[in-house]
C-alpha cells in the first residue's frame, strides 16, 4: 500500500497514511500478547445487558488496540465493541472517519475453549469500508483488504474456487437468527450440498472469501462484525446483502442481516432460493438497507 495520499484517498493532515501492513502488525501484537502461545487466556466472563458474553481478555485487547492507533493515528477516531454505546453513537455521527474494532468475536467459543475465534478492525471513510484486517490466532491467519487492491491471506492473494451449482455447496448458517419457518425449510429440504455454523462472524466471512464455504446466511451482525470482513469478502470477488437486498451500510449500530456467497453467480442463485421462502424477518435483526 502506497504512502501516497493521492491514490489512496486515506490520508489526513497531521497522520500518516494507515497502512495495512502496520495496522496488521498492531492486531497480530494484541493477538500474540492476550490470545497467542503462552498467553494467559483470561476467559473470566460476564453477561452483557443483552445476554452476550463478555470476558476481561475483549475489554484488555480493545485497550491494547485503541492505545496502539491513538499513537499512531490520533486523528482518527474509534468505535469498540466494547465502549459505552453513547460514546459509539457520538463518533458514528461525529465523524467521516472512523477505525471499528471488534476485539473478540466469538467469545462464547473463546470461552468454551472452542478453537475458532478472531479480532477484526477496520477502516471505514464516508459510509465506505476502506481497509480491514481480521486475525485467527488459532491458526495464524490473517487476511487483509485494502479497497480497490484485492483481499490477501498472510500476504498471499485470495483466488477462491466455487463450484458452479447451488447444489454442490457449503453454507454457513445461523440458525438461531432466522424465522422458524425459513429455518425448518433450511433443516428439512436445503438448497446446498452441507452446512455448517461455526460462531465467529469475523472470520466466517474471510473463510468465506477464502471459498472454503461458499453460501452465508446470518440474521443479525452489527457494524463491527461485518465491517472488515465484509470487505475482504468484496475484494476476493464475492457478493453480500441485507434480506431486502440492500447493500451493508456502516451508518449504524443496528443489527444488519446477511446474505452472501463467494461468487455473484452463486449468489444469484442463493438469493434467488431465500426469495422464494418469503419473509425473512429475524429476531432482534434489521435490514440492511438504509
Amino acid at each position: 500500500m502506497t504512502d501516497d495520499n493521492t491514490n489512496t484517498g486515506l490520508g489526513q493532515e497531521g497522520d500518516p497514511v494507515p497502512d495495512v501492513d502496520a495496522v496488521s502488525e498492531i492486531v497480530r501484537a494484541a493477538s500474540s500478547r492476550f490470545l497467542g502461545t503462552g498467553a494467559r487466556r483470561d476467559r473470566r466472563h460476564s453477561h452483557k445487558d443483552d445476554g452476550t458474553l463478555v470476558t476481561q481478555t475483549d475489554g484488555a485487547i480493545q485497550r491494547f488496540v485503541e492505545t496502539a492507533l491513538g499513537k499512531t493515528y490520533p486523528a482518527i477516531p474509534f468505535i469498540g465493541e466494547e465502549m459505552v454505546h453513547a460514546r459509539q453513537v457520538e463518533v458514528l455521527d461525529g465523524a467521516r472517519r472512523f477505525w471499528v474494532l471488534d476485539p473478540l468475536d466469538g467469545t462464547t467459543n473463546f470461552v468454551a475453549g472452542f478453537p475458532f475465534y478472531g479480532i477484526s478492525l477496520a477502516l471505514v471513510e464516508d459510509d465506505a469500508i476502506v481497509l480491514g484486517v481480521v486475525h485467527d490466532p488459532i491458526r495464524e491467519e490473517t487476511f487483509t483488504a485494502v479497497k480497490g487492491q484485492g483481499a490477501r491471506l498472510n500476504g498471499e492473494p485470495l483466488d477462491p474456487d466455487a463450484p458452479a451449482r447451488l447444489g454442490q455447496c457449503v453454507a454457513n448458517i445461523d440458525y438461531k437468527r432466522l424465522t422458524r419457518q425459513v429455518a425448518e425449510r433450511l433443516v428439512r429440504a436445503p438448497p446446498y450440498r452441507s452446512q455448517r455454523n461455526l460462531g465467529s462472524c469475523v472470520l466466517e466471512w474471510c473463510w468465506l472469501a477464502a471459498g472454503r464455504f461458499q453460501l452465508y446466511l446470518h440474521g443479525g451482525q452489527r457494524l463491527w462484525d461485518f465491517a472488515a470482513g465484509s470487505l475482504v469478502l468484496a475484494e476476493a470477488g464475492g457478493v453480500a446483502r441485507g434480506f431486502e437486498g440492500g447493500v451493508l451500510t456502516c451508518d449504524s449500530l443496528s443489527k444488519r442481516s446477511v446474505i452472501a456467497a463467494v461468487t455473484p453467480a452463486l449468489f444469484e442463485q442463493w438469493n434467488a432460493w431465500i426469495a422464494r421462502q418469503g419473509c425473512l424477518a429475524a429476531r432482534g435483526a434489521g435490514s440492511a438497507n438504509p
